[in-house]
């Protein structure tokens, strides 16, 4: 591994990280994790995910509105390890979305990517740029600003 890049983090690993549990947790596995700069996320899409009953049952279609949340938990993760709080049950909030573009529907069966990036990085907010792929096509792509926040008592 190079200087900054730290393990995968399997499933056991990102629930350890961030709070999320089905049907809202939407990255299976995260990877090539450089700490400070970036990421890669594994969501393996299945038919089985509650959303495609609904949308739409003739044509299943991943909402884009969970492909940028899935970009939001990879880069909970990132932010998690880089600010060295894993264990800390810190919290990563949505603070804006911005620049979200939906290029190519993301259908059950495939693997989505989704590499992350930090644009700005401080304590207790940090911006992010994010492409979710598909077979090597960007299938969405946006950029958020999280706050990283202790949990409600």
């Amino acid at each position: 591994m190079d200087a900054g890049t730290v393990a995968a983090a399997d499933i056991r690993s990102v629930m350890a990280m961030i709070p999320h549990r089905y049907p809202m947790l939407l990255v299976d596995r995260v990877e090539d994790i450089v700490l400070d700069r970036s990421a890669k996320g594994i969501k393996a899409v299945t038919i089985n995910e509650p959303f495609f009953q609904g949308h739409f049952p003739a044509r299943p279609i991943m909402p884009g509105v969970l492909i940028v949340e899935a970009l939001a938990q990879t880069a909970g993760v990132l932010a998690i390890k880089s600010l060295g709080l894993e264990g800390s049950n810190k919290l990563v909030y949505f603070m804006a979305i911005d620049e979200a573009k939906f290029r190519s529907p993301v259908e059950p069966g495939v693997l989505m990517e989704l590499h992350v990036e930090f644009v700005q990085k401080r304590a207790t907010v940090c911006k992010f740029a994010g492409r979710a792929l598909v077979n090597g096509k960007v299938a969405a792509q946006a950029n958020f600003t999280a706050m990283i926040a202790d949990p409600p008592s």
